[in-house]
């Protein structure tokens, strides 16, 4: 499978079901695997032809943004459905995490997977 990836992207969100988390931005780190839209590129080299890996670090950056999140989870489901919908990934999987919220743990996060 043709895969674009991305590493340990850091992105500062609001997030959490603390009260103190709704008003102090806390790191988040994101690795992505993201399925290629198809096989043109190969034969163009253009970038029309694939997905633009800085367009998603900056949409996701703005999605970040956007307001409070609960769960790492349903900001997770928000970049893969952003993934899919605006840059026609037939398939990702999103991993994200909450770097040293947990005392002894190095970061708390899920992965997902979704479909077109």
């Amino acid at each position: 499978m043709d895969t674009i990836l991305i590493r340990d992207l850091r992105v500062e969100v609001l997030i959490g079901i603390h009260k103190r988390e709704r008003h102090v931005a806390q790191v988040v780190s994101i690795d992505l695997d993201i399925g290629l839209p198809g096989t043109t590129v190969f034969a163009t080299d253009k970038i029309a032809d694939t997905i633009d890996y800085e367009q998603v670090a900056l949409r996701i950056k703005a999605l970040a943004g956007t307001g409070h999140f609960r769960l790492v989870e349903t900001f997770a489901d928000r970049i893969a459905r952003l993934l899919i919908d605006d840059f026609r990934a037939p398939w990702v999987k999103v991993s994200a995490a909450k770097i040293g919220i947990l005392p002894n743990a190095k970061f708390v996060g899920v992965s997902i997977e979704r479909r077109r």
